[in-house]
């Protein structure tokens, strides 16, 4: 059904639906569930480039050895924060990203391009300045601690931009000197197998997309996953989880995919981001 759809280049695509600030709400469907969500698609174009429609993502995400990122974001905290690098697979580029929590649930996302996917190196002194700022706690050492990939799709509608996420691996990586240039080792690592994770962006205030209203109508309720904290909860289950806990425990570990799971909460984030040159 992808392959029906009308292609839209990536400078269109940023013309028509940046979405500095939006509204996100993700999604895990099995294939069986994706296929009929396709197939009642409103009018819709897909992200095409050099012939290709699906594209590699690579993230490392970075954390104190105490995981005070992690642990802030298992008890909610305002204040919590995210640093990783992101590579473009397909294109090779790779940027350094900090997510951080601002005023009435904004989540704002910094980032610069980046050279090494799996160290900081001299981002580090952007990633202290861009927690400083959004007064986030000070993490003065940010080692490697999850490695996340997956191909992902993109598709513009009329109201919103949904990303469909597939193939996503989790590698739970190993300790490591931060002023060290060897590669992480990874300790072990899950899958989630064939499930895939949906996510529709809109602009913020503007209301739910026609694609949530068709998920809902379907039975399907925003899920509560991170690909980095849900990730780490798979891989490290002595952890608090309780954000993530019925994903994780009756989607994701439980051998094979149980049916969607509505719940009464209407899980959503508002983004806003600033890319740093």
């Amino acid at each position: 059904m992808i392959a029906d759809l009308a292609p839209v280049t990536l400078d269109e695509l940023n013309d028509t639906a940046a979405l500095q600030t939006r509204r996100d709400r993700k999604y895990v469907l099995t294939p069986d569930e994706l296929d009929d969500l396709l197939t009642a698609l409103p009018p819709a174009r897909v992200l095409e480039i050099d012939g290709s429609r699906s594209f590699a993502y690579d993230s490392t995400y970075f954390d104190t050895p105490e995981l005070d990122a992690y642990r802030l974001a298992a008890t909610r905290r305002r204040r919590r924060f995210k640093v990783r690098t992101r590579t473009y697979v397909d294109t090779g580029s790779c940027f350094v990203e900090v997510k951080t929590r601002a005023g009435r649930g904004t989540t704002v996302k910094e980032r610069q391009p980046h050279d090494d996917a799996g160290h900081l190196g001299l981002a580090r002194t952007f990633v202290s300045d861009r927690l400083a700022d959004a007064g986030a706690p000070s993490a003065p050492v940010l080692t490697p601690t999850l490695r996340s990939r997956y191909q992902r799709t993109t598709l513009l509608l009329d109201d919103a931009r949904v990303t469909l996420d597939t193939g996503l691996v989790w590698d739970l990586l190993g300790p490591v000197d931060p002023g060290a240039h060897a590669a992480p080792v990874v300790r072990r690592s899950a899958a989630i197998g064939d499930l895939v994770v949906v996510e529709t962006k809109t602009a913020a205030g503007s209301g739910p997309s026609s694609v949530d209203r068709l998920l809902w109508r379907a039975g399907h309720r925003p899920d509560r996953i991170s690909k980095y904290a849900t990730g780490l909860a798979v891989l490290e289950p002595e952890l608090p989880d309780m954000p993530w806990r019925r994903l994780v425990r009756r989607r994701l570990t439980a051998g094979l995919p149980a049916p969607a799971l509505p719940t009464s909460t209407d899980t959503t984030r508002l983004t806003c981001e600033r890319t740093h040159s």
